[in-house]
């Protein structure tokens, strides 16, 4: 959510930054809300000195036995508690609209995002790792021999539809292993403190993180109004919902391994086989809470903890920074993470770092009070991918794919899989 006052300040320098994301200039018709409300309050405001005089000369009327202006008086009284009435619903009403258009309005892009029209205009910032060259024509996931018995789309989709999967044996060790490594990772070497978050949020957490109003057909709705959650980043970032802590208390760096649901609206015709993109998934979530002076360092350092799992794993990745078209409405900066998946020839996204600035505080009204005193502030609020488990798990399979159809898993993983080092053409774990 916007900030009204730094609109009234400097309109041009708020069009300007939309117009990065390909937006029309907003601020005359925000200023035009803004100014009827004002009025509103104003009008109000000076309705209610204007009867609190006559309801003190009332009094004044009946000692002197004026009976006409005691009447004048009392009517004008009347009239002007009607007329505050009004006002005050034109107000509250403006300030609704007001309200609806900030909450709908994206973040302004980082002065450092790249400009562009989408991902083919995102620039690489990092690259980990050596493409690997197979004597033989690599394989998708789901079409290597021993990942094959492990992966049921068949079976998944008899019980829940398209877009889900049915693991087990071999495949389902490795995926819960990954998930164990990225939160052992997190916790014991980055400093974050593992979470364990409910998947059923109230609305309001919705609208906190921005999922809502804009993107509710992004996201499951049960119908008693619980929103299965998109990412952890929506329970985490809401923990400060609401409040004004201390300075001291940040920055706060929380990571959690959660069940995420999403109905992949807009995505008919994409990645249709195997388990690139689900509607049900899990995913290590990182957030960080923290000043405004050290959410830039926060994003790096939040980055390079993403990319530590895929180094520690050995897989090669390219980060780049997403541009203006590409960047998520919430937003300010992103840094997306692609690991190399060698079935397709081409990297795919594994992670998304992302920095908010103050947007989704000022939506959850999450404030810090600053060490050295004064008016407390808003906090800013970063969020990313630490990693997604089931795309993790794709990229081990296919770059660790050998040519009878075994995969040979990385070391770091082998103590999570008491011993066994890899999964044999027929779908064992040895």
């Amino acid at each position: 959510m916007h900030d009204i006052r730094t609109i009234r300040d400097n309109p041009a320098a708020f069009d300007a930054a939309l117009s990065r994301r390909g937006m029309d200039a907003m601020s005359s018709k925000i200023l035009a809300i803004d100014e009827a409300r004002r009025s509103a309050i104003l009008a109000a405001e000076t309705a209610q000195a204007e009867a609190n005089k006559a309801a003190k000369e009332v009094g004044a009327a009946k000692g002197r036995g004026d009976e006409a202006e005691f009447e004048r008086l009392r009517a004008l009284v009347a009239e002007k508690k009607a007329e505050i009435a009004k006002l005050n619903d034109q107000a509250k009403a403006e300030d609704t609209r007001l309200n609806d258009l900030l909450m709908g309005i994206p973040n302004l892009p980082a002065e450092d995002v790249p400009e562009g029209a989408d991902e083919d205009d995102n620039v690489e910032i990092h690259r980990f790792g050596n493409v690997p060259n197979f004597s033989f024509d690599p394989v998708e996931h789901y079409d290597i021999p021993g990942i094959h018995p492990g992966m049921d789309f068949e079976t998944a989709a008899k019980l829940s539809g398209s877009r889900f999967v049915l693991m087990s044996g071999a495949v389902a060790r490795l995926h819960r292993a990954l998930a164990q490594f990225m939160l052992d990772l997190h916790v014991e070497e980055h400093g974050l403190t593992e979470t364990i978050t409910p998947v059923l949020v109230r609305e309001e957490m919705m609208y906190g993180t921005g999922q809502l109003p804009k993107f509710g057909e992004d996201s499951y709705q049960t119908t008693n109004g619980w929103w299965l959650i998109p990412t952890a980043e929506v329970t985490l970032t809401n923990i400060v919902n609401g409040l004004t802590i201390d300075e001291n208390y940040l920055p706060r760096r929380y990571v959690a391994h959660t069940q995420c649901f999403r109905s992949e609206a807009g995505s008919a015709g994409r990645d249709t086989s195997g388990m690139l993109r689900q509607h049900q998934f899990e995913k290590v979530e990182m957030v960080s809470v923290t000043t405004p002076e050290s959410s830039a360092a926060e994003h790096e350092r939040m980055t390079k903890c993403a990319e530590a799992v895929l180094e520690k794993l050995g897989l090669p990745y390219r980060t780049v920074i997403l541009c203006t078209g590409d960047l998520g409405a919430g937003m300010r900066k992103t840094h997306d993470i692609e690991v190399w998946l060698p079935g397709q020839n081409k990297y795919r996204e594994i992670a998304s770092i992302s920095t908010a600035g103050d947007y989704q505080a000022r939506r959850m009204n999450a404030r810090y009070k600053p060490e050295g005193g004064g008016k407390p502030q808003f906090v800013h609020t970063l969020n990313g991918s630490g990693l997604a488990v089931g795309r993790t798990l794709i990229a081990v399979v296919e770059n660790g794919q050998q040519e009878d159809g075994s995969v040979d898993l990385p070391t770091v993983l082998h103590p999570y899989l008491r011993g066994k080092t890899r999964i044999t053409p027929d779908g064992a774990l040895v």
